[in-house]
């Protein structure tokens, strides 16, 4: 049997090789350490953690990363496995001692029979020879194989860069304070003309905000990024730098709009929110990129009338990451589009974090493990983490809604990435209305009740079709 090619040995490929070499298919495994190093990584070990040594919250219950590790634990992880073997003392986190963890992925991928790891780079696209590939070279991917890429995609295909608005969860946003208009009523392609957020400021609370933004402490670049500030997604702190207006006429210009609340009342700045995703569940802080600190972050933001309870899904940044523009070049199978051999996982996909990156490995493992031995695998349902995850990816977002840069970006598993609850969560057992929080934790614990539900489901189905 011809091997499934996995390029990249970090955690998305690790756990891609492992998946396949499981379901009985040779799996050969290219890594370019230690023949050539990159910038962020230490070791040649296989699924090297380069940040943090978190897998964060393992809360399973109301926590959505916590559900995608219940979720990979009943798969089969060997990213999961490893971490729990390696696990060290973070409260109600998943946190792993690094050189332990990564030693032991290589150690029981070096052990499996069906497992060959190639030390050597693969300098631009896969010899045409390959015919099922999966390219998990994450954020740090080497410049021949960004440019093959590019040859097959366009120009448009890859970012280098994030420039990244934070992303509100709609239901935290307090709608008694906003209202729903586009500047000038207009509509837009696809738009009703209705199609923005608008959080209103006076003059006093505007100048309460500058303030904090010129005080708040920002984070640095580290000399691997440079510092790629461009026309078009300037840090908001910057143009705050430049003058105290200089907001009030850029992203937060009040032109164009009338305060449904209180219509005869010209707010003085406006800060928009633009819908994130195609179930309305997130919307993003339109021209709010920025390298402030996660903590100033939502301490300032919430100074915005309207944002005062805002949950984030995810906040803002700008930094070094290449990643495709998923949505519009792979299909729901993480295979490219113009060339159906390649399959993607991990972050080059636009997905964020350690464990969003293995769970796409561990999915693409299984479907290209599936393609080589001619079976059907469905893809899992949409209300689970797995599934929402990879639905986000491939066809969950939305398209900008008028003239602006590519609205894709990369997001960690969040609750907003699921379909809404079946049943509105409003009252709890004892039949008392709930609110605030508890609301909150109820409508969580609700989705992870039915999204575990829904896997063992898509389990079972599996595993009766490969036994047939």
């Amino acid at each position: 049997m011809e091997p499934v090619h996995i390029i990249g040995g970090g955690l998305a490929g690790s756990e891609a090789a492992w998946q396949i070499a499981e379901a009985g298919v040779p799996v050969v495994i290219h890594e370019m350490r230690p023949q050539r190093g990159t910038e962020a990584h230490k070791t040649d070990g296989l699924a090297e953690l380069v940040c943090s040594n978190s897998f964060r919250s393992d809360d399973s219950e109301s926590n959505a990363v916590g559900q995608l590790h219940w979720e990979m634990r009943r798969l089969g992880s060997l990213i999961m496995a490893k971490g729990n073997a390696h696990q060290v003392p973070a409260g109600g986190a998943l946190a792993v001692d690094r050189d332990g963890f990564s030693q032991g992925v290589t150690a029981a991928l070096e052990a499996h029979p069906l497992v060959t790891i190639d030390r050597g780079e693969i300098a631009g696209l896969p010899p045409a020879d390959w015919d099922n590939v999966v390219i998990a070279t994450g954020p740090l991917t080497s410049p021949a194989l960004a440019d093959g890429i590019r040859s097959l995609t366009g120009e448009d295909s890859l970012a280098f860069f994030d420039a990244i608005a934070p992303i509100v969860h709609f239901e935290s946003i307090d709608m008694d304070t906003a209202w729903f208009q586009s500047r000038y009523d207009k509509a837009g392609p696809g738009g009703t003309g209705a199609d923005y957020i608008n959080c209103p400021l006076d003059r006093d609370q505007y100048e309460a905000f500058i303030d904090a933004l010129l005080a708040a402490e920002k984070t640095e670049f580290k000399e691997w990024e440079g510092t790629p500030y461009f026309d078009g997604c300037l840090p908001i702190e910057v143009m705050a730098e430049r003058g105290r207006e200089t907001l009030r006429w850029g992203p937060m210009k009040p032109v164009g709009l009338t305060n449904k609340h209180n219509p005869t009342v010209k707010a003085y700045a406006v800060v928009q929110l633009r819908q994130d995703n195609a179930l309305g569940t997130l919307f993003n802080m339109t021209g709010f990129q920025t390298k402030l600190k996660y903590g100033e972050q939502s301490r300032i933001f919430r100074l915005i009338p309207g944002l005062q309870n805002a949950e984030f899904a995810r906040l803002g940044g700008i930094h070094r990451n290449t990643y495709l523009n998923s949505p519009k070049l792979l299909d729901e199978r993480l295979r490219l589009k113009a060339d159906q051999r390649l399959r993607f996982a991990g972050q080059i996909t636009g997905c964020e974090g350690y464990v969003e990156s293995a769970a796409t490995g561990l999915l693409a493992g299984r479907m290209a493990a599936a393609e080589r031995l001619g079976r059907d695998l469905p893809l899992p349902p949409a209300t689970t983490a797995l599934g929402a995850l990879v639905n986000h990816i491939t066809g969950g977002h939305i398209v900008t809604i008028d003239e602006g840069p590519r609205s894709f970006q990369p997001m960690n598993i969040n609750f907003g990435l699921f379909p809404h609850p079946d049943q509105p969560v409003t009252h709890g057992p004892d039949g008392k209305r709930l609110k605030g929080p508890a609301k909150s934790l109820a409508r969580k614990q609700a989705l992870t009740a039915r999204a575990k539900v829904e896997m063992e489901s898509w389990v079972s189905g599996v595993e009766a079709k490969a036994a047939e």
